[in-house]
């Protein structure tokens, strides 16, 4: 073999930080080791891996293909080096999720998998589907659960459970009294959505899409939780995820409408690199949400398991 897990180590942080002396800085070397250990590997197996501008590198065509094959091949190395040091093999995992999973499904599960694993160090990132989306695209993180659509084509995308927008108004609207609305009607009210970009605001804008009317959206914010706020306080209707909602409408501080000319069914997702090397953790994780969807239909019939 014409290179080592060291030089491979220094390939992958030279590549992700773009310059020789952060990523000595990132793996505790001195700048002109790791530089020896860049050069070397490009000597020996007689390829150019970086176009080089100056003190700044960045990754060829080569370089591109060679990049998710070295992590990968470093994570397994990982997993044996715990192994053999008497660990359980779950270093580390790096979880990112979207808004409505993020707040009302993933803390949980992540909580129940570290109380399994307390050895594991877990990270959980939530944003809006197209930052998602483009982390794992950039092995920024393990692995992604989406509500929106991805189409990436460096991505493995898996369903997970279905899930469902609903309309709802604040029980002092004059819609509540009839727990229905026609698309004339609800194209009359003020509108408070998610914010473009977002699984959920896809879906909806995608079930408006067959109907040439416009909307009158008043404001466009980024949490559910602001939303439904907003909601409450009269400002005007919504429309997000039974599961962020079903407490609100048990309460009765919400109200949902049927709207029977809209389709606001969706998929949740799982999302991971092509190319990435599956971890214990990741593998253990993911069986661990498609057991807590076992047998459940629509993701707000899910039973939360409670945190200790």
């Amino acid at each position: 073999m014409r290179f080592t897990l060291r030089q491979l180590q220094v390939f992958v942080a030279v590549a992700q930080q773009e310059s020789v002396s952060r990523a000595a800085v990132s793996l505790s070397l001195s700048q002109s080791a790791a530089s020896t250990s860049l050069t070397e590997l490009e000597r020996q197996t007689g390829c150019r891996l970086f176009d080089r501008a100056g003190k700044r590198l960045s990754l060829n065509a080569l370089g591109r293909q060679v990049l998710p094959q070295a992590m990968a091949l470093l994570e397994q190395a990982r997993e044996i080096e715990d192994l053999l040091s008497g660990k359980s093999g779950f270093g580390s995992l790096a979880v990112g999720a979207t808004l409505t999973i993020g707040n009302y499904l993933a803390t949980l599960l992540i909580g129940t998998f570290m109380q399994r694993h307390p050895e594991c160090k877990v990270s959980l990132h939530v944003q809006n589907t197209a930052n998602i989306v483009q982390q794992v695209a950039h092995y920024d993180i393990d692995l992604g659960l989406i509500e929106g659509d991805c189409q990436h084509p460096d991505l493995d995308v898996q369903p997970w459970v279905e899930d469902e927008l609903v309309v709802f108004c604040a029980p002092g609207h004059p819609l509540a009294q009839h727990g229905r609305a026609t698309l004339k009607e609800l194209m009359e009210e003020a509108w408070i959505l998610r914010e473009l970009g977002s699984g959920t605001r896809r879906t909806f804008d995608r079930a408006l899409g067959r109907y040439p009317l416009g909307l009158n959206v008043r404001l466009e914010l980024e949490h559910t939780e602001a939303i439904k706020r907003a909601v409450e306080s009269g400002l005007g209707i919504s429309c997000i995820s039974r599961l962020a909602l079903r407490d609100a409408f048990r309460r009765g501080s919400l109200v949902p409408l049927e709207t029977p000319e809209l389709d606001l069914r969706r998929q949740f997702y799982f999302i991971w690199h092509r190319q990435k090397y599956q971890t214990a953790a990741m593998r253990e994780f993911l069986e661990a949400c498609r057991a807590l969807t076992a047998g459940v239909e629509r993701s707000d019939e899910i039973v939360l398991p409670n945190i200790a």
